[in-house]
This record gives structure tokens, sequence and C-alpha cells, in this order.
């Protein structure tokens, strides 16, 4: 990571210039946003997700914004982060591709939404293995890499369901509430190895999630994925003495009811 980009240097384009990011569950959502936030700022992306077809296509839309003028190169990796192998193919892929990993945005969550008492084992396994397991297996592959390059970022996209737990959620709202201490935790094992560690938890955000449609799950009081990416690129500008450790984003004005 250039030293323009550890102390949060304005600029458009070139703002993350020579920075290398990993974004998984990039190929849509949050994820996907963040990814286009950071090509436009000059960032080298990695995205990964499961679906070979949702990577495509989310390839041929960001390959335009990677062909811009000023904008960073963009590669895919199908990969499913609830494997430790896989995790470590995706460090590998930008380590070969790009030449290191300077920021790790772990995207990557399922949802499963039912009464305990009739969640099967497998979508429980599910939930916890994606969005805390997959977590902590990137970032065992990543730190080793961020702490050559002499530092970087690991920012954690958790959720308001991890503090505000709901009925018919419990494994969702456990999977995010083991996702905030983890992330606290390690925020304090790499702090100085110039390693920055930051959970971005939205609240209600209108896209595709736990198979509903993007049409219904979008709504006009609902925060937008653009709005979490801007949330994250926001972090990764800030000067290098600083640390936003936690940042919960919401709806300003959330439906009644």
């Amino acid at each position: 990571m250039t030293d323009d980009s550890r102390a949060g240097a304005q600029g458009g384009a070139a703002r993350f210039a020579g920075s290398v990011a990993i974004v998984t569950g990039g190929s849509r959502g949050i994820g996907r946003a963040v990814a286009e936030s950071l090509l436009r700022r000059g960032a080298d992306v990695l995205i990964s997700g499961r679906s070979a077809g949702s990577l495509a296509e989310a390839a041929s839309e960001l390959g335009e914004v990677a062909a811009t003028a000023g904008a960073g190169r963009l590669a895919t990796v199908a990969a499913d982060v609830r494997r430790p192998a896989d995790a470590e193919r995706l460090v590998g892929a930008a380590n070969e591709r790009f030449g290191g990993v300077d920021i790790l945005i772990n995207n990557a969550g399922v949802g499963h939404f039912e009464a305990v008492a009739e969640q099967s084992t497998a979508d429980w396994a599910q939930v916890i293995e994606t969005n805390l397991g997959g977590v902590f297996y990137c970032c065992r592959a990543a730190i080793p890499v961020l702490r050559r390059r002499g530092g970087g970022w690991i920012i954690n996209i958790s959720s308001l369901a991890g503090s505000h737990p709901f009925a018919n959620g419990a494994a969702y709202c456990a999977s995010k509430a083991g996702l905030d201490a983890f992330t606290a935790a390690l925020m304090q094992e790499v702090r100085f190895d110039g390693i920055r560690v930051s959970a971005v938890a939205p609240g209600s955000v209108g896209t595709a999630f736990a198979g509903s449609d993007d049409r219904h799950a979008a709504a006009p009081w609902k925060l937008t994925a653009a709005d979490v990416a801007q949330v994250v690129v926001d972090l990764l500008s800030h000067d290098a003495r600083s640390l936003p450790s936690r940042v919960e984003i919401r709806p300003s004005q959330p439906r009644k009811g």
C-alpha cells in the first residue's frame, strides 16, 4: 500500500492506487458495490463468490469500470470461504496476480431465518461457517501477507443483528455477534503490526439476501449497497494514526411499526 493511501490521500481514481484488495462475496450486493468503489479509486481488486455465473456477470460489469482511465485492475476467483483451502487460494491468487494484499473485505455471508426448533443442522452450520468461520479462514490466510507488506486493513461486514437479536434469526444473529467479538479481539492482536481491523455493521440494506428478489428487497427507506461501500472507503481513507474499530450504519428514517 502506498504512503499516500495509508495517510488517506484524497484524489478520486488515484486514492488507492498501488493497493490490492480482496472482497469476498464480491459478485453482488454490498461486496460488488465495495469492489466497484475500490476500483474507481485505483485499487486492484480480486472478488470471490461461489457462483461462477454471478462472478462472470460481475466481471463483465466491473471490467468496464476497471477499463476506465485511472481505475484499478480486476480479477475473480470462484471460492467457498467455508473451506480453509479456498481462503488460502484466494490470498495466493491476489499475490500471484497483483503482488500482495493490502485490504481484506470479509463480506461473504448467508442467512437462514427460521425458529430454532425448526432449523436444520445444515442451515445452522452454513450460516455459522460462512459468516464466522469463513472470516477466520480468510483472516488467517491474509495476515502473514499483510505483515510482510508492512500493514493494511481488514474490514469485516457485520450487521446490527449482532447487537439487536430478533426472533427467527438465532443463527444469523449469533454469527454476527460472534463476528463482532472476533473482530474486536483480532484488532488488538494485530494493531502493532500496522494492520487495522474494523467491523461495519449495517441495518436494513435493500439488496437480495436469503433468497429474496432485489425488487422486493429494495425499499425507499432502506440503505443501499453503495451507502455501505461509502463507509468502507471512508474507513480506508483514515490517517494511519486513526482506527475507527466499529461503524454502525442504519436507515435515517426506517419504516415505522
